[in-house]
């Protein structure tokens, strides 16, 4: 869009404290090492996670890698930040440099970095990290420090993180924890060219040793992995010396495939029959729908016109008032099924924003399809999704205008500013209030001040101008034709019955969207809870296609059922209709809770909650949206066919 390129939004993009990356295309830009150049190691913040006695993750907060009360040891000039982008921001990435000193290929055993006392109350809070299996996170080369994982099936896989500590079973029921404070690092590395080498993966095994202090003196190969583990104590004072090993290990994988390690698939052939299963009963179910509404809807059309050219031809009295008393159905609503709904500005701001959604969604799922997004690149899904949805803010504003002078609203002044505002007011209100939570447990993963300041610039200084301009364009539009006349007197609407009541028939529709959709969603809220790396974006595109054609189809045969029992409130039956399955997307994020998650703090259960309702009301928004205008489309159409003065 050309409004997208104005000056004002060009200089934000350049201005803006919080650069986003350059988007990644695999195999490009790889970094080139020789014999002993200085590799940096970079740190993030700790996750929780699970183990492999644990698989449930207790907790949702992060915590910053050079804490207090974690001591690990800092470079001698003191850590620096590195610069992130504002995705990786929002999802609570903080890196930092360190002070391990590696060289390629240079193999350093039991290297000593700093010695360390840890205090009773200090002592109490990493044990209590400990317990809730918090993993540390380093990045070398744009990859992620991993450890050696085996799924169900026995294949090994590189799993991101590595544990802070170990429960060790104490007996009765007890568990007792260690430290780990010793690292083994294991580098792969592929010789590219002659004296050029790459790095393709990173593994490491922690260790926890009482006795590294004096190994580290000697340069013992044992270090770390002799003596007795390390446990800190909660009623006196610990002293820990922090130690690590180097061992750089030649592999024959290429740069271009060095991810294919980490981005693995549990049990994908449950996860394909369970996909493919979905899409066929979905493609069955769209298939019969609309091969049972077409011939409906060509016989009733078909038999509508018929009665009125034979109303037309008979000059009698008798003939007029027995092809009226033969009209039933839908066609009796055509009076009335153009009539404005009540509440037309709201509904105008929620579709304006749901189509903000879905262009929003669409593209990022595409180009991530396409490679575009790649996982070195961090944070750079998240930093695409808000760009899209601010400069989508002209979509927004031209289809809620646009419907609204459809509706045959008037206060056009009031829709302008809203439209930009309500939706994404408060979305901003809850993600705040939630922030508050994560900022009082002095996690890392708070968003900081400044951020929240760059996302508020992008909104007031690119979004609403370019909303404005939508509405501005929408408004200037040239108006929507109906195919029939709206009668003054409102028709008086049957009750509905059965099935046709708003919520059974919102309960029956929603499942069906949700059932395109639930199997990826599994996975998408695993990568987001389990800090795993999401990578699947071909099935996420195929489910977010069955997702839409799906909602459209299911919302038009109920709504053909609404029109056909002389109910012509269609409007906001089909958005609350379509949006239905977003009940069923909470209700499957509080089973999820049920199941995976067990949260050890209220607080970490708040965040889930609130987190997992402000989704599914965006899922709302979207789905209800894609109901809305298919049903639009829908009624235009077969009104659009029949024969009336």
């Amino acid at each position: 869009m050309r409004i997208a390129s104005s000056p004002i939004a060009l200089g934000l993009l350049l201005l803006t404290p919080l650069p986003a990356h350059a988007f990644y295309l695999p195999g490009v830009a790889p970094t080139d090492y020789q014999v002993d150049d200085r590799v940096p190691l970079t740190v993030n913040s700790l996750t929780p996670s699970q183990s492999d006695r644990d698989t449930q993750v207790r907790s949702v907060f992060s915590f910053d890698y050079y804490h207090d009360k974690f001591h690990f040891c800092k470079p001698l000039e003191g850590p620096k930040q590195i610069s992130e982008s504002l995705g990786s921001i929002i999802f609570g990435d903080r890196i930092w440099t360190s002070p391990f000193d590696l060289h390629m290929a240079r193999n350093e055993t039991c290297k000593r970095l700093c010695d360390v006392t840890f205090a009773p109350n200090e002592a109490k809070f990493v044990n209590k990290r400990i317990t809730q299996n918090y993993n540390l996170n380093w990045n070398i080369d744009g990859l992620p420090a991993a450890q050696k994982m085996a799924d169900a099936n026995g294949e090994i896989f590189y799993s991101p993180g590595f544990l802070l500590g170990d429960n060790l079973d104490g007996g009765e029921g007890k568990t007792t924890q260690v430290l780990n404070n010793h690292y083994n690092i294991w580098i792969d590395y592929h010789e590219a060219a002659k004296g050029k080498y790459r790095i393709v993966g990173v593994l490491v095994e922690p260790a926890s040793s009482k006795d590294n202090a004096n190994r580290a003196t000697t340069g013992d190969q044992s270090c770390g992995t002799a003596g007795e583990p390390l446990i800190l104590s909660e009623t006196s004072e610990t002293g820990v010396a922090w130690t690590y090993s180097v061992f750089w290990v030649p592999s024959p994988t290429s740069f271009a495939t060095r991810w294919d390690k980490y981005l693995h698939v549990y049990d994908p052939k449950i996860h394909w029959f369970s996909l493919v299963n979905s899409a066929v009963i979905v493609v069955f179910l769209i298939g019969m729908v609309s091969t049972i509404l077409l011939r409906t809807i060509r016989k009733d059309i078909a038999r509508y016109n018929r009665l009125d050219d034979l109303a037309l031809d008979d000059f009698g009295g008798t003939g007029v008032e027995d092809t009226v008393q033969e009209d039933s159905g839908w066609k009796l609503v055509h009076g009335d099924v153009f009539r404005p709904p009540k509440n037309p500005m709201l509904l105008s701001i929620l579709v304006g924003n749901g189509a903000q959604l879905f262009m929003m969604a669409g593209f990022a799922i595409a180009f991530a399809l396409l490679g575009f997004l790649s996982p070195s690149n961090r944070g750079s899904l998240g930093t695409v999704m808000i760009v899209l949805y601010t400069f989508f803010g002209f979509v927004g504003g031209y289809v809620s205008a646009r419907t609204y002078r459809f509706f045959q609203g008037d206060a056009w002044k009031r829709l302008f500013v809203y439209t930009p505002v309500v939706v994404p007011g408060v979305v901003f209100c809850v993600f705040f209030f939630l922030n508050l939570f994560v900022w009082a447990r002095a996690s890392s993963g708070a968003v900081p001040f400044t951020t929240m300041l760059v996302i508020i610039a992008m909104w007031f200084l690119i979004s609403v101008p370019l909303s404005f301009a939508g509405s501005w364009l929408g408004f200037k539009s040239a108006e929507f034709t109906n195919p029939v006349h709206t009668n003054q007197i409102p028709r008086q609407i049957p009750p509905s019955q059965g099935y046709l009541r708003p919520l059974p028939s919102m309960l029956l529709v929603g499942i069906l969207p949700f059932g395109a959709i639930f199997v990826e969603l599994y996975f998408v809220m695993n990568s987001i809870w389990f800090n795993r790396i999401y990578y699947m974006f071909g099935f996420l595109f195929l489910c977010y296609g069955l997702m839409v054609v799906t909602s459209a189809a299911v919302t038009i045969l109920m709504i053909y059922f609404l029109l056909c029992a002389e109910n012509y409130h269609w409007q906001w039956r089909a958005f609350f209709t379509a949006g239905a399955s977003s009940g069923y997307v909470f209700a499957y994020a509080m089973l999820y809770w049920i199941r995976t998650l067990s949260f050890s703090s209220w607080t970490s259960g708040v965040l889930y909650l609130g987190y997992s309702a402000l989704l599914s009301a965006l899922w709302f928004v979207l789905t209800g949206t894609i109901g809305f205008f298919a049903t639009w489309t829908f009624v235009h159409r077969i009104y659009g066919s029949l024969k009336i003065d």
